[in-house]
């Protein structure tokens, strides 16, 4: 059934962090340019360090100093992105004082980097007696900004940030909560890639989403936020509307414990409730930005539960983890804000890497192009065991 208008999920605020830019002006110029942001790790130590991944330009300490953190303090990388782009959206939104607000913020690394510099034996990386989980993380932006009644941390891998929207849209249209920020945050450590590279799914070169010869994902980092609150609140204090979450499904295929099912039954299923929730038929979406890892799985997965929702009148498809790395966690989020840029300025996000489809394949959108009359628009992520999500975001009319 199609929300209630007065009960409608708006957008109010905005923010991002990935490897291709710190800000959505900075974001939007590289996807229009498809000017990729992926190159071999500069800050993070590894063995691995000639793969590809997708680092946020910015040290730890550019990080702090930006922030006006003390550099004599210890914060995990994944928190300093989060509070960057938490910045941006807050800054945008302008809550106003003694709102019940929440703070919703997916992932699953944390502060294993902290972890991880401790364990080395660095100077000055802290303690084990410290909290570095994913929970200490949230806390830690909700710490640095203040006036939060609720802090939460979903963690359900690659869905995480696309879940927290969904719940931060539940929360406001029980009437818990004003206003939610909602997203996720993941930094690159040690773990996460050897993680990824022992399943083999790491590709050596730049990854090619949806390509014949593709042979794999590169991870990224990143985060990003979105300030949501129902019309009628948005309305009544006369915030600015970017946009609307209109529609969100979740959906668990539990096919294995990483990979997809051969005929996409979870993504077929997060997307068909998307569409539900918000009360739009298929022929609606102008854009789908899919998951697209770049992996064998998951593009031949993907391609079918597209094909089993749109059949033969496919809308423009494309990854944008070929510009950024897959920054897992935080990619629902990330993702979402390069949605509503779309939206927004009216352009349909590129395909790095694409040249030859696969065969069953769909055939993605190669570069990035201007496209008027966009509206709504799918925005896919697909965690480990097939937990799987996707959003809906419409225009600002």
């Amino acid at each position: 059934m199609p929300i209630e208008a007065n009960k409608r999920i708006c957008i109010s605020g905005s923010g991002v962090v990935s490897a291709i830019g710190i800000g959505k002006e900075e974001s939007m110029e590289a996807l229009l340019a498809g000017r990729r942001g992926l190159e071999c790790p500069r800050y993070l130590k590894t063995k691995l360090n000639t793969l590809p991944v997708g680092e946020v330009k910015l040290s730890d300490g550019e990080l702090m100093e930006r922030l006006g953190i003390p550099s004599t303090e210890t914060v995990p990388r994944t928190s300093l992105m989060a509070i960057l782009a938490a910045e941006e959206a807050l800054r945008e939104a302008l809550p106003p004082e003694g709102s019940r607000m929440a703070l919703i913020s997916g992932t699953t690394v944390g502060g294993m980097d902290i972890t991880e510099r401790i364990a080395a034996g660095e100077p000055g990386a802290g303690s084990l007696r410290g909290k570095w989980d994913c929970g200490d993380c949230s806390n830690a932006v909700a710490a640095y900004f203040g006036g939060f009644s609720l802090v939460t941390t979903p963690s359900t891998a690659c869905s995480s940030a696309a879940n927290s929207l969904i719940l931060g849209a539940r929360l406001l249209q029980e009437g818990l909560v004003d206003m939610v920020v909602a997203g996720g945050a993941e930094c690159l450590t040690r773990f996460h890639l050897n993680g990824f590279h022992s399943l083999m799914v790491v590709d050596p070169e730049p990854c090619r989403p949806f390509d014949a010869s593709r042979a794999g994902l590169n991870l990224g980092e990143g985060a990003a936020y979105l300030v949501l609150e129902t019309q009628a609140h948005a309305r009544a204090r006369g915030a600015c509307i970017q946009g609307f979450l209109d529609g969100w499904g979740n959906a668990c295929d539990a096919y294995h414990q990483t990979a997809s099912s051969p005929d996409g039954e979870g993504a077929y299923l997060a997307m068909s409730q998307a569409l539900r929730t918000a009360g739009l038929g298929p022929e609606a979406i102008g854009y789908v930005n899919a998951h697209g890892t770049g992996t064998i799985n998951n593009d031949e997965s993907e391609s079918q539960a597209l094909k089993r929702v749109f059949g033969a009148k496919m809308p423009p498809v494309s990854s944008t983890k070929g510009f950024t790395g897959h920054t897992t966690s935080a990619s629902g989020s990330v993702e979402a804000v390069f949605c509503l840029l779309a939206l927004q300025k009216g352009f349909i996000p590129g395909n790095p890497g694409f040249s030859t489809p696969f065969e069953g394949g769909i055939v993605p959108q190669r570069e990035s192009v201007r496209a008027s009359g966009l509206e709504h628009v799918l925005c896919n992520s697909f965690g480990f065991g097939g937990n799987d999500s996707s959003i809906l975001l419409s225009k600002a009319l």
